[in-house]
């Protein structure tokens, strides 16, 4: 679990979006740990953040949603982990985005702008489902499929673009 030198140089996620927080969402969607994106994912149960944030592991980057959920400061976080604070910020913007899709209980309340944008960011509509519709692990699949219609019915949908592979 623990990062070494030669994987802090070669790792790297490969993802396709429009933003930083599209790319990270979808990209730890990806990385087979079970995890949903940046915001929504189970509890870590981290004892100390300080040294989860300080240590290079595999799971740093939840930590560092746990730690902006807590409201630890980005220059905190950045003194801690040494990663540059443009990346910190873009991190926080996913945090706000789900600060604010968690004041809404119902699918219907949510603004139109607000459901695209989360999507725009990378946002699955399994977190959507457990932000706004606060889904038991019982009812997240079906959730997520109400999720899914709704927004479907707003013609909130996704489309790929061709990908030069040279």
């Amino acid at each position: 679990h623990l990062i070494g030198s030669s994987m802090k140089s070669v790792g790297e996620v490969m993802a396709i979006g429009r933003s930083f927080e599209e790319v990270i969402q979808k990209g730890l969607r990806m990385i087979g740990q079970g995890m949903h994106g940046f915001t929504g994912n189970r509890n870590l149960g981290l004892e100390d953040i300080e040294k989860e944030l300080a240590e290079p592991t595999d799971m740093r980057i939840f930590s560092i949603a746990e730690a902006l959920e807590q409201g630890i400061s980005i220059d905190r976080i950045y003194e801690l982990t040494k990663i540059d604070k443009w990346f910190l910020y873009k991190l926080k913007n996913i945090i706000n985005i789900k600060d604010e899709l968690s004041k809404y209980t119902s699918l219907e309340s949510i603004p139109i702008d607000l459901l695209s944008h989360s999507k725009i960011n990378g946002f699955s509509d399994f977190q959507i489902a457990r932000h706004v519709l606060k889904s038991a692990p019982s009812r997240i699949n079906d959730d997520l499929m109400r999720v899914r219609s709704y927004r479907k019915s707003l013609g909130i949908i996704p489309y790929v673009k061709q990908i030069d592979t040279l």
